[in-house]
């Protein structure tokens, strides 16, 4: 019986190393099991994405902060949002396309009457987000004239240069038009909506002349004394809206997609808030969000 309980102990001896081994093994593969969790969670249900929404739009500042607040819209309704940043031309042909989802960044009827002149047959024009903008040449107040026809008489005094955006952008071709039309005798510098505010920033604090491609709402209205040029011509238009762009089938394919996008609508104090706050040294998702949850109500709107 000795010799028996002896064998049985040696059993069980061995059959415990080899569970201890096997525990040790197992909380190894436990541990790299949590870390491949922790790093990829899986999906719960109420949290899980509803799906992608893709969104165009161009560098002008006033889209920056209306397409960076409806992407945090369509992330507190539950999807993951792309962003694609773009020139106003391709911006068209992709929701032409249907490579993008939607933009906000449509200024119509006359800033890109052209583009959409040439894609508009195959987009779904969803509504208008925003009305009464304006374009224009813009000058700061202490310089004395009030007209674009009076730019030629003192054209000296302004290095006969209109300094303008980015060359794709609806403004532009407007200003080439207005250049023609009333015969100026002046150069449209091609920059960026940045490099015309910096440029305007540095000759407003030297009371130097300058006039620049402009448009409402913009924080620059807010920061300096300015004044539109009139247009008896009106090369610029009127009063133009924003409007809200979306590829065809998108109604159909993500109808809730679609029902945010008609929902959203805001006011020129609420986009100049939002420019303002990135301009004063805000990331573009942190000013977004400061709105957002300033004005969860309007945006529980949009989404519900």
């Amino acid at each position: 019986m000795t010799g028996k309980f002896k064998a049985i102990g040696l059993i069980i001896l061995v059959l415990f190393a080899f569970t201890l081994f096997a525990g040790c093994t197992g909380n190894d593969t436990g541990q790299t099991g949590e870390q491949t969790t922790a790093t990829t969670p899986t999906p719960t249900t109420g949290t899980e994405s509803k799906g992608e929404v893709s969104i165009g739009y161009v560098l002008w500042d006033s889209e920056i902060a209306s397409t960076n607040v409806l992407k945090q819209a369509f992330e507190k309704a539950g999807y993951d949002v792309e962003l694609y940043a773009v020139d106003a031309g391709p911006l068209y042909q992709a929701l032409a396309d249907g490579d993008v989802d939607c933009s906000v960044s449509a200024w119509l009827p006359s800033t890109q009457a052209n583009y959409w002149d040439t894609y508009g047959n195959d987009i779904d024009l969803v509504g208008r987000n925003m009305e009464g903008t304006k374009i224009g040449l813009v000058v700061p107040t202490y310089v004395t004239i009030d007209s674009i026809e009076e730019l030629n008489g003192v054209a000296d005094q302004f290095d006969s240069t209109i300094t303008g955006i980015e060359p794709g952008a609806g403004i532009m071709q407007n200003t080439e038009e207005a250049i023609d039309e009333y015969s100026l005798d002046y150069t449209l510098l091609s920059s960026s909506s940045a490099g015309m505010t910096a440029e305007l920033a540095k000759a407003y604090k030297d009371e130097d002349w300058i006039v620049v491609t402009g448009w409402t709402p913009h924080w620059m209205f807010s920061r300096y004394d300015l004044k539109y040029l009139d247009d008896p011509k009106e090369v610029y238009g009127g009063d133009e809206y924003i409007a809200t762009l979306a590829r065809q089938g998108l109604k159909e394919d993500k109808p809730e997609v679609y029902a945010i996008l008609q929902n959203f609508n805001w006011t020129a104090d609420d986009m100049s808030s939002v420019m303002l706050d990135i301009e004063g040294g805000a990331s573009e998702d942190e000013a977004a969000a400061a709105w957002i949850e300033a004005n969860e109500n309007t945006v529980n709107g949009w989404i519900s």
